[in-house]
Order: C-alpha cells, then sequence, then structure tokens
C-alpha cells in the first residue's frame, strides 16, 4: 500500500502518515537525502544575495510610467540571469501598448519572460509565477535607507529593499534553485517553466491573454502552478495558501472649473471638486470597517461549520496583527474574527486622491479636477460585474444628493477574481512534506486577504492546480516602508522550492 520513495542523489528510510493529509504517503527522509542540495543552497548565499541586491537596485514601479523604461530594464536584467543559468527557449513576449488611463497614449506594457529548464516527457512540468515590478517607494515616505538599494542588517538578520519579499526575492530564488542543482551536480527532477512579469502591481494588464494564447502552446505540458508571492500568516510559523481574495479597483474623478483656482479670489464663490469628492468618499465605508454600499453583504457566501472550526488550530494571535502592523488599531481581538475579516469577507479601502495639492507646505489652490481611488477586496460568491453596477449606482447618488453643479464618473480601473483550491491536492501534499523537511513543522493551510489575479486565470485556462509556496513572512511589510526579508526565509525559502520540486516529482498523481 505504501511505497519508499527515492532521491537520484538518497534514499528515504521512513514512512509517517500525517494527520493533517488524509493521503497517504512517506512524509519524512533522512536529512542526508537534501544535504548535498541544502548544503549548495548555503554556499551560494554570497552570490545569491548579490543577484538580488542588483535586481532590487532597478525600480520597476509599473504604475509610474516615468519609470516604465526601469520595469523593461529589470526584464532584461532577468532575461541574462535566466540564460547565464542554463535556461533554454526564453522567450520576451510583448504586451502591446497599455490601455486607458494613460497620460501616453503609447505607452507599452513591459514584457512578459518565458523560459524552459528541462523538456523530458517522462518529467512532471511545474510552471513558476512571479513579477519583477514593485510598489513605488521614496526614502521621503519614512524608510529607514534608501528604498531601491539592499540593505543587509547583520544584527537582525533580514534583507531591507523594496521588492525584497514582494516578489523579487521569491523570483529570484526560483533561479538560484536551478543554480544550486546545477553545480551540485544533481539533475532537476521536473521540468521547470518560467512565467514572469512585469504588471503585477498595476492589475496584471495583458497577462490574461497571453496565458490563454499559451495554453495549448508553451504552457501545453504544463502539470502544476507554483506561485511564491504570498507569505506566512504571522512570523513564526510556515503554511501553505489555498485561497485569496480578489480585487476591484476603482475610482471617482469630480470635474468642476476649467483650471486650478485661487481660493482667496474664487473660495466660496464656485463648487469646489475636492469638497465633493471628500463626501462622496466617506459614504463608501465607517470607521468600524463596515462597507456602506447596498448589495454587497448579501452576496458574501454563508460561513459553513466546517469552516468556522478550520480557524480553531491556527497559529496566530491578536498579538500577530499588532506586530504585523506596528500599532494596536486591530478592529477585532478574537483570532477567528480578524482572520475571517482578512480572508473571507469583503473589504473596502481608499488609497489617496489624484489631481489634489499634497506636498509639504501651504498651498492655497482649490484644484479643477480631483479622482479619489478606491478598492474592495472580494470574496466567494461576489460577482465583479454586479459588484461594479453596485459600486457606481451607490457613487453616482451620493454625488446627486449634494446637488453640485460639477459631475461625477465613478468607474472600474482592473479587477481581479477571488481565487480557493484544494489544499489536500498533490501538489500542496508535496509542498507540505517540503516543508516538514525544512522547517521540521506541518504547514498552517490559509486563505489570504492580498489578491494574485492571475491565479485563477492559470487554474481555468491551464485546467491544473495552483500552489501558493509562500517564502516571506506575515510582518515583512510588502507594498509598505522598510519592506524587508529574513535571511533565514531567503535561505530555508530556497530550500523549500527545491524540496516541493522532489517531492511533486515523486507524487503518484498530478
Amino acid at each position: 500500500m505504501y511505497k519508499l520513495l527515492s532521491l537520484k542523489f538518497g534514499v528515504c528510510n521512513k514512512i509517517i502518515v500525517s494527520k493533517a493529509y488524509p493521503l497517504l504517503y512517506t512524509h519524512t527522509r533522512k536529512m542526508s537525502s537534501f544535504d548535498k542540495l541544502f548544503s549548495k543552497i548555503d554556499e551560494l548565499k554570497p552570490t545569491f544575495i548579490n543577484r538580488l541586491a542588483k535586481a532590487v537596485e532597478i525600480p520597476a514601479v509599473s504604475s509610474d510610467e516615468s519609470l516604465r523604461p526601469m520595469v523593461v530594464k529589470k526584464a532584461e536584467f532577468l532575461l541574462e540571469q535566466l540564460e547565464a543559468n542554463g535556461f533554454t527557449d526564453i522567450q520576451r513576449k510583448e504586451l502591446g501598448t497599455q490601455p486607458p488611463p494613460v497620460n501616453d497614449e503609447n505607452l507599452q506594457l513591459p514584457p512578459v519572460i518565458l523560459s524552459r529548464y528541462g523538456n523530458d516527457p517522462a518529467k512532471k512540468t511545474v510552471l513558476v509565477y512571479g513579477h519583477y515590478d514593485v510598489q513605488p517607494a521614496s526614502i521621503e515616505d519614512g524608510w529607514e535607507s534608501e528604498p531601491f538599494k539592499l540593505v543587509i542588517n547583520e544584527e537582525k538578520q533580514l534583507l531591507r529593499a523594496r521588492g525584497a519579499t514582494d516578489d523579487t526575492g521569491p523570483l529570484t530564488g526560483w533561479i538560484n534553485v536551478i543554480q544550486a542543482h546545477r553545480e551540485a551536480g544533481i539533475e532537476l527532477p521536473v521540468n521547470l517553466i518560467t512565467c514572469f512579469e512585469g504588471m503585477e502591481e498595476s492589475g496584471s494588464l495583458g497577462l490574461d491573454a497571453l496565458i490563454a494564447r499559451e495554453a495549448t502552446q508553451y504552457f501545453k505540458d504544463v502539470d502544476a502552478v507554483c506561485i511564491s508571492d504570498n507569505y506566512w500568516l504571522g512570523a513564526k510559523k510556515p503554511c501553505l495558501t489555498y485561497g485569496l481574495r480578489g480585487c476591484n479597483y476603482y475610482q471617482i474623478t469630480i470635474n468642476g472649473p476649467a483650471a486650478d483656482l485661487h481660493s482667496g479670489i474664487f473660495g466660496g464663490v464656485i463648487a469646489e471638486p475636492m469638497i465633493d469628492l471628500v463626501q462622496v468618499m466617506g459614504t463608501l465605508a465607517d470607521s468600524k470597517g463596515n462597507i456602506l454600499i447596498k448589495g454587497i453583504e448579501e452576496m458574501v457566501a454563508p460561513i459553513t461549520d466546517k469552516e468556522s472550526k478550520s480557524y480553531d488550530n491556527i497559529d496566530f494571535s491578536l498579538e500577530d496583527i499588532e506586530a504585523a502592523s506596528g500599532s494596536k488599531t486591530s478592529l477585532y481581538q478574537k483570532k477567528e474574527d480578524i482572520l475571517m475579516h482578512r480572508w473571507r469577507y469583503p473589504s473596502l479601502s481608499i488609497h489617496g486622491v489624484e489631481g489634489a495639492f499634497s506636498g509639504q507646505g501651504a498651498k492655497t489652490v482649490i484644484p479643477a479636477k480631483v479622482s479619489g481611488k478606491f478598492s474592495i477586496r472580494t470574496v466567494p460568491d461576489i460577482d465583479s460585474d454586479k459588484l461594479t453596477n453596485l459600486v457606481v449606482e451607490h457613487c453616482n447618488k451620493a454625488f446627486k444628493n449634494l446637488g453640485s453643479p460639477n459631475t461625477c464618473v465613478a468607474e472600474l480601473i482592473h479587477d481581479g477574481n477571488y481565487w480557493l483550491s484544494d489544499p489536500y491536492n498533490s501538489s500542496f501534499s508535496a509542498a507540505a512534506k517540503a516543508t516538514k523537511a525544512v522547517y521540521g513543522v506541518e504547514p498552517d493551510l490559509t486563505r489570504e486577504g492580498g489578491s494574485i489575479p492571475i491565479t485563477l486565470t492559470f487554474q481555468d485556462e491551464l485546467k491544473t492546480s495552483v500552489m501558493l509556496l509562500p517564502m516571506g513572512r506575515g510582518d515583512d511589510g510588502a507594498h509598505s516602508i522598510n519592506e524587508k526579508l529574513d535571511i533565514s526565509n531567503f535561505m530555508k525559502g530556497m530550500k523549500l522550492m527545491a524540496a516541493y520540486l522532489h517531492y511533486y516529482a515523486e507524487s503518484p498523481e498530478k
């Protein structure tokens, strides 16, 4: 009934049945099975950190049109790294012109980088996805150091830079895993395909269509998809993620006078767009986190008894969310309430205003046009089109109630659906064994509040499973100031990636 697993560079001699995974499998290898590979990863630590340092120095901010050349430059850097480490069939897929709203009508989308390592029909094929673009960052935002220069903090044993954990560190980790195999003289047990994009932080524009086109071409033999673009739930225990919230991003634009005006001359005389915008956006949510748009709550799937009980054994606490946020501002005190509102309930966040004065000092201008940005994190069973109709209807009604002579347009900028998977399939089981081999513990099975819209696209278009394998911790500060990646997570994360590939290669099914 059971079978012993073997590696081409080691043996397995212990059988354990995991209670967390009802599938029966051989769970624990002698660590000597991985010693050679793991030792090589440790030996190459300076090389891997240097590769990350070079990558994060390129300010690949996809949302800033002026930095688009830097996004392309980072793509070119990755092309060089892939070629240098033996990847083949490397393709730079151009996605064409970026659709509106844009300032430059001819703005080109950054390329998607496809490549292969191995093409053996007898082996399983794993596609690994990552994104090389990053969120905006400036030292003026409150960073302790220049965000686009890697800081190695030996005292705290961490790497600090924009992109360190989201997602440049994990992305380069896959390249590093291949280099470690090559230099250790260990055959990779699977065929590996990379899909690296440069627009994830801006809605993955163009990638859905590319995946659909390549589903029967470049990606036709893919057995599983692995994404390392998420994080541990907390800062102590590794996890595997089987669900994500979606994200609908909206914009409310208020148009008023033909040009910016002097408040001393026109204040109190004309209808000010900024005042209208503040009032409309104030109707979206309250300070307790409740969404005030009617009809959204009714779309949310009710919680089941089985789901409710699944939160009991997850290693998380109020202290964890306070540590991650650096504050005592949680809206909830119980672990279950925190996790449910992070994972399985929708949320609305207001992100900023475009067109208004935001610099230092005092400027008494009345802006002629302002745009408020907000997003809604979606969950089962929220329908994106129905949600957008509710949002637009709500904003139009709120603006109409003001009786303003200005004009208001509420619109969807981009959306990405939620995703759920089976945490007990062969890919997740392989990842659980890899986690046990590297960290010595069974991983928590978690959902996540963030969004990776392309996850569902891979699942649907390739008709295969997708698994999220996090490298970083919940307190890494992705999208925030002083983004970091613990050195131990960087090193063990690569060992986890490598072990996952070996365990998945030996799984009895796809």
